[in-house]
């Protein structure tokens, strides 16, 4: 139950990821995951249809001092499961069950950002394909997520 005099425990959380207040609520039982502040991921854009957020370089880099190609599947994992759970709505959830990325090029410092774009948004599956760039836009990688459509369980 929701009363009007506790506070969202996550708003400064969703406030410094970016999200845009519209989605507080949605929000607000959990935050925009542990993962996603820790890689200090930054949404500038939300919707179904297309996500962008940015990712510093620094801070989550590998041995050899780039961007760890799993970072770059973090972010694009989570704009896809992102736009998947817009489009899903209320009573409904969406589920992973498919990720790959190619990595085209490597970034050592700076700000990358990722696109993420609806290619199917059906009733049980969501496909998007996520782009990551740099400061420059040079495309770094190319992801694409497919997610399960389920509604919740009561």
């Amino acid at each position: 139950m929701k009363d009007n005099f506790t506070p969202n425990p996550f708003v400064d959380e969703l406030n410094e990821a970016g999200v845009p207040e519209e989605f507080h609520d949605w929000l607000s039982a959990h935050g925009v995951g542990a993962l996603v502040v820790k890689l200090g991921i930054r949404f500038t854009e939300m919707g179904a249809e297309r996500i962008v957020a940015t990712m510093p370089v620094e801070g989550n880099t590998q041995v050899a001092g780039i961007l760890h190609g799993g970072a770059h599947v973090v972010l694009a994992e989570t704009l896809g499961s992102f736009a998947a759970s817009l489009h899903a709505g209320r009573g409904r959830h969406a589920v992973g069950i498919e990720v790959g990325a190619t990595h085209h090029r490597s970034v050592a410092a700076g700000l990358v950002t990722g696109t993420c774009t609806a290619i199917h948004l059906g009733g049980t599956l969501a496909t998007h394909e996520i782009v990551i760039t740099d400061d420059k836009g040079r495309r770094l990688s190319t992801a694409r997520i497919t997610n399960m459509i389920r509604d919740n369980r009561h």
